[in-house]
């Protein structure tokens, strides 16, 4: 993994991760073969373990297309819009954190938002006299507590797809451990600033000017994810929620930002037919709106449904290696031997935690760190009576937000490449995606919030006995 980040850098994530996935399958298979484990019997795991993820991929292409409607009508834009008005010299620091956040929630990007908005953050920090690696450290903390919250986020539809549980449980009961976190980091950085000098805000007026010239900037545009959270608040199938977010999206881009479709279309006048192509352009390939400016360029680009695929081949690509290592009885063999090191219900809690966190350090990339460890320990939480959405909380308490901590991660690599900042610098104020994995810990120490599954009897909710372990 190591050469993978040397020889690809950023584009690590585009497909080089994937064939290791499928070549480490191969070496598997083989091993299989020498222990009598036949072809048949790998296939049937691979089919099993792909039927597991089919909604998990529905939904990740849903995402893509609601990802694509909603900047076409200006929904991001808007919500962007309303987060740079928020700034104030005296809250610079917390309002950092506050705007990286809702930027990320709006975007389901961490990557997206320190690309753009947190460029901005940080020149108006310098311009204040603001330690660069302070800024870095609020913008990547509301940026990855956006990306962990955020239904539209690939990480957090993947860990919830690991863990085997359903999208919206997965933010509920995150959002135990992460509303603490992201509180914590407020305070600390308000602490922060007040301990500072700052000079006035420079450089938001020119953005702002940018977005209402390109957009139709309105709160009524708010309505969409309002109506999106409600259904998701009342249960309603995250599938059939994300499609009238998709739909109504683009209803809205037709009325609100017309000009927009038009340019998309390529047709010189909205004709019913100009309207359709570009509203199915920017569902299925996404669209970049021009603006003027660089920044906000980058920021309102979305690759619709086919921004999505890298993810979703991504996902593919473990399901069959761990199909494989289900097949050969490796995954069951690792499970024994961290059930026998996992005294514990904490001990579990520590075990997943520790192997995100060394996933980050040795495979230098967030989706191995919570795939690996999510096909590793499902079985293990299960076999404990706990419910899913511990796990699924857990690898994203760990394994998403340490990633960039490390200098050699694809995470890390990034947003010092792009914010500008080493990690060395922005280390210690990075101060949710510490913090996270420490709350987890704590909440499972004092056995905070932990959910038994309700499938399991008040005698089967204990971690398994050696006889539990050897039948595994």
């Amino acid at each position: 993994m190591f050469n993978v980040l040397y020889v690809f850098e950023d584009n690590a994530l585009s497909g080089s991760n994937q064939f290791i996935l499928l070549v480490g399958a191969v070496v598997a298979g083989i091993v299989g073969f020498f222990n009598k484990t036949s072809y048949k019997e790998m296939l049937q795991e691979i089919g099993e373990n792909l039927k597991s993820v089919t909604t998990a991929i529905i939904i990740l292409l849903l995402v893509g297309s609601l990802a694509g409607t909603w900047l076409v009508s200006g929904i991001i834009p808007t919500m962007v819009f309303y987060g740079l008005k928020l700034l104030n010299p005296t809250f610079f620091l917390p309002a950092s954190v506050f705007i990286a956040a809702l930027v990320s929630l709006a975007t389901g990007s961490s990557w997206t938002t320190s690309a753009t908005i947190g460029i901005a953050l940080i020149a108006i920090g310098k311009a204040m006299g603001i330690p660069a690696g302070i800024v870095a450290g609020a913008v990547i903390s509301g940026a990855y507590f956006g990306d962990k919250m955020s239904p539209l986020s690939d990480t957090t539809n993947l860990a919830a797809a690991m863990a085997g549980t359903d999208l919206v449980t997965h933010i509920k009961y995150m959002a135990k451990t992460t509303i603490p976190t992201i509180l914590i980091t407020l305070f600390v950085f308000i602490g922060l600033n007040f301990t500072m000098e700052v000079d006035g805000v420079e450089g938001t007026e020119a953005m702002l000017e940018t977005i209402t010239n390109t957009f139709n900037i309105t709160p009524i545009l708010f309505l969409i994810p309002v109506i999106v959270l409600f259904l998701i608040i009342k249960k309603i199938n995250p599938l059939i929620s994300l499609f009238i977010g998709t739909i109504t999206g683009g209803l809205f881009a037709l009325y609100f930002q017309p000009q927009i479709i038009k340019e998309i279309s390529g047709f010189e006048t909205l004709t019913p037919i100009a309207a359709y192509k570009g509203t199915m352009l920017a569902i299925t390939e996404g669209a970049t709106i021009e603006t003027g400016n660089a920044q906000l360029n980058d920021l309102f680009s979305s690759g619709g449904m086919a921004g999505m695929l890298n993810t979703i081949w991504l996902i593919i690509c473990a399901m069959i290696f761990g199909g494989v290592m289900d097949a050969i009885g490796a995954l069951k063999t690792i499970s024994r031997s961290l059930l026998n090191i996992a005294k514990s219900i904490f001990g579990l809690f520590g075990s997943t935690v520790a192997s995100c966190i060394v996933l980050n350090l040795t495979a230098s990339d967030q989706y191995l760190a919570i795939v690996v460890p999510g096909k590793m320990f499902k079985k293990a939480f299960d076999d404990s009576g706990l419910a899913p959405e511990n796990l699924s909380r857990t690898l994203e308490d760990s394994g998403t937000v340490t990633s960039a901590l490390v200098p050699w991660n694809t995470c890390g690599a990034y947003q010092s490449k792009v914010l500008g900042v080493d990690v060395g610098d922005y280390f210690m104020y990075a101060i949710f995606n510490y913090l996270s994995p420490i709350m987890t810990l704590i909440f499972a120490a004092f056995k905070i919030k932990i959910k038994m599954s309700q499938n399991t009897l008040p005698k089967e909710t204990r971690l398994p006995n050696e006889e539990d372990i050897n039948a595994i």
